[in-house]
């Protein structure tokens, strides 16, 4: 007899429906038995279905509410991923909390976050509080709200402010331009490298003032994998070291479907940094 198929639900936005699944995708999922079904937002959940795994990435007070009384009714159906989990990757100030916390010192290189400070004042009290914090320019600048891609850099104590609160003020950290995408699927591991920031020099300081926006830094079309890189630049992270890194953040996190973003300090081999982190991203 034929196996029944595994049915998966999906709520998404049009655009991430679209980006996600493709025909490609479609395919292979027919010929594992695995059927993609739309979720309907205007019907009870209970309703629609059954299904084995909902897939969902969608934001609102009412959507998790429905979600979660699903799950405590229908505790048999994976939910990818629940929405208390997911609220932790949303805003910045939290975002890298749990990152900071793991001691992976003896674990073929050392992961930490950079120096950084949440903003939500004046914007002309920046420069006195990054001074109490003790951050050293240049700043990146990141929406508080995580559901933007957008970023500055703030070269000079004058520019700052020009930033809108609420944000997070990060610590640039030099990694030679490139950047390491690790998607983490259960316990599934996939690493990318993407076109960064240049590194900053002290001459790059002197040189310049302002803010200067980046709107999508490291997006799938900066793919690096194909450039000439120096080798020390372009090494992907220890494979053991995101074994581990992974596993630490998915129990912490509670979170199957994420990824990280995570940097290579310039000059080094076993010191990263992890920047951002997002749940259920586009590739």
């Amino acid at each position: 007899a034929r196996a029944r198929e595994l049915v998966v639900g999906y709520a998404l936005t049009s655009k991430k429906a679209k980006s996600f699944l493709q025909p490609k995708l479609r395919g292979l999922a027919r010929k594992k038995g695995i059927q993609f079904v739309a979720i309907d937002q205007k019907l009870p959940l209970s309703d629609q279905g059954p299904f084995d795994v909902i897939l969902h990435k969608l934001t609102g007070k009412e959507w998790q509410r429905r979600l979660e009384e699903y799950r405590d009714t229908h505790p048999e159906v994976t939910v990818l991923d629940p929405p208390g989990a997911i609220e932790h990757l949303l805003n910045r100030q939290s975002m890298l909390q749990e990152v900071s916390k793991l001691d992976l010192a003896d674990c073929h290189g050392k992961v930490g976050v950079p120096k950084q400070l949440f903003v939500n004042t004046d914007p002309l009290s920046i420069p006195a509080a990054v001074m109490r914090a003790g951050l050293s320019l240049p700043l990146v600048a990141k929406p508080l709200v995580a559901k933007s891609h957008e970023l500055s850099l703030a070269y000079d104590s004058a520019s700052l402010t020009k930033l809108e609160p609420p944000l997070v003020l990060q610590e640039f950290v030099n990694h030679g331009g490139v950047l390491f995408k690790v998607y983490i699927v259960g316990d599934a591991i996939r690493v990318v490298r993407r076109f960064s920031l240049p590194n900053v020099d002290e001459g790059d300081l002197s040189n310049n003032a302002g803010v200067f926006r980046f709107p999508r830094v490291s997006c799938a079309a900066a793919t690096a994998e194909d450039a000439d890189l120096d080798p020390h630049v372009a090494e992907l992270p220890p494979r053991p070291l995101l074994e581990i890194l992974a596993r630490e953040l998915r129990r912490r996190l509670g979170l199957r479907l994420f990824n990280i973003d995570m940097i290579r300090e310039h000059g080094t081999r076993d010191r990263f940094y992890v920047i951002d982190m997002n749940y259920f991203p586009g590739m």
